[in-house]
């Protein structure tokens, strides 16, 4: 007998499921929870003092896209209430909207609908044989496991560092850094647990965690616990690529960034290893001022918060495995290969095409708001420059200038943080309508 239960709103749902499709679906659902999440924020007995519309807006859009780019300070703006407003929009914004929904929808009906494992395939771009109930399922175990583990242990070292509300700060930090939120209740982040290896390598190992992706965690946990299959190849390419970046950024960062000359040893070493982490994880926490950086480390964070996060993870900007392709190109150019690869593997050409436009597009938004960030933004290139990147890959860290944005700024930014979650190619093929025109015959010949 079929059973005449169902989800609220599910001909809601199929009504919009035929109006739009997947890209436009997640970029509308996002921007709900936002809207969402402002007006919790918006309420009186969220806030300890008043706070701007255009401020609530901000942060309620820096939760969900788990940025963290804040114009108040949130430990002391906002209430018990709003702190706990904030913990959810992160961790909804972290495992995905999408995801929450699907793991009710298994819950009661113990499986998915067409639609929805449509949906969970977009969301987490997860590759062939990946079966999307199980994996959901995975992902809100996992996070959850890591959350109280993190908690945890954070509780411990709060206490013992004398915090003054240790068992919701270590909850919330261990959400925010799990879904590389950077939301901080201290007013300067984690600089005075600079030299704290319990606080800051808990921080770090949760972020990585949430950084490099469920594919690579779930890859991971039935290779090398279950020993059920070799690893993917996508797993292999995130794992080196953050590896990578993660050694040579923390040599470099401690060998040649001034600010932490000072330090003993093993603070300048956590110091250098948190600042890159932080960066390629895209969390945006920082145990070091951004602000007094010299400009060979603030370039060097650069490319890291552009390109450290993972496909399927809770991180924005361009991901790593795109960088890889793109190196692949380049280096089958150089070589004069007719093929493009990576690690010896030829890569299929529509996933070149998908690098390359992910790229170009990722630049293209990016040059446009930074020429209106200049005409509207008080601040050095640099500065705001840093601020764009930031906010586009959802990082979170800031030189300084996020607290002096302009209105005009604050929008631009928010423009920037919805994109950088919805995934740069995403937002794109949300927006872009199809083009199904004949190409021209004629000369085709272009000279590069």
């Amino acid at each position: 007998m079929k059973s005449r239960f169902s989800l609220p709103g599910g001909r809601f749902i199929k009504h919009v499921a035929r109006c739009l499709d997947t890209t436009q679906i997640l970029v509308a659902g996002y921007a709900l929870y936002m809207l969402a999440g402002f007006a919790l924020l918006s309420l009186p007995f969220a806030q300890e003092s008043r706070i701007s519309i255009l401020d609530n807006l901000f942060v309620a859009v820096s939760a969900v896209s788990t940025t963290g780019l804040v114009t108040v300070d949130p430990g002391s703006s906002y209430t018990m209430f709003g702190e706990i407003v904030l913990a959810a929009l992160m961790q909804l914004g972290g495992i995905g909207y999408m995801t929450v929904g699907s793991f009710v929808a298994l819950s009661i009906s113990h499986k998915l609908s067409r639609f929805r494992e449509k949906m969970a395939r977009t969301a987490y771009s997860l590759p062939e044989g990946f079966d999307p109930a199980r994996f959901i399922t995975m992902v809100i175990i996992f996070t959850l496991t890591c959350e109280a583990i993190g908690a945890t242990i954070l509780y411990f070292a709060f206490a013992a560092a004398g915090e003054e509300r240790p068992l919701w700060s270590a909850i919330f930090h261990s959400i925010s850094a799990f879904c590389t939120a950077g939301f901080s209740l201290n007013a300067n982040s984690f600089e005075d647990y600079r030299a704290n290896a319990a606080v800051t390598l808990t921080i770090a190992t949760l972020s990585y965690f949430g950084a490099v992706g469920f594919i690579v965690l779930s890859e991971v946990w039935e290779c090398a616990i279950l020993r059920k299959r070799p690893f993917r190849f996508t797993t292999i390419v995130i794992l080196r690529v953050t590896l990578i970046f993660s050694l040579v950024g923390t040599t470099l960062f401690f060998l040649f960034e001034p600010s932490i000359a000072g330090f003993g040893l093993w603070e300048r070493f956590l110091a250098a290893f948190f600042q890159v982490m932080t960066a390629t994880t895209t969390v945006g926490f920082n145990t070091v001022p951004i602000g007094a950086l010299a400009p060979a480390a603030i370039v060097l964070l650069y490319g890291l918060m552009i390109f450290g996060a993972s496909p399927s993870g809770t991180g924005g900007g361009l991901k790593s495995t795109t960088l890889a392709v793109m190196i692949g190109v380049m280096a089958s150019v150089l070589t004069r290969r007719s093929t493009i690869q990576v690690m010896r593997r030829e890569l299929a050409p529509d996933r070149i095409y998908q690098a390359a436009a992910s790229v170009a597009f990722y630049f293209l938004v990016l040059a446009t708001v930074l020429f209106a960030l200049l005409l509207v933004q008080q601040g050095s290139f640099e500065e705001i420059l840093f601020e764009a990147i930031s906010a586009f890959g959802t990082v979170g860290l800031s030189m300084g200038i996020t607290g002096s944005l302009s209105d005009p700024g604050k929008l631009l930014i928010i423009l920037l943080m919805i994109i950088g979650r919805a995934g740069v190619l995403t937002f794109g093929l949300a927006i872009a309508a199809r083009d199904n025109a004949p190409a021209q015959k004629g000369d085709n010949e272009l000279v590069l």
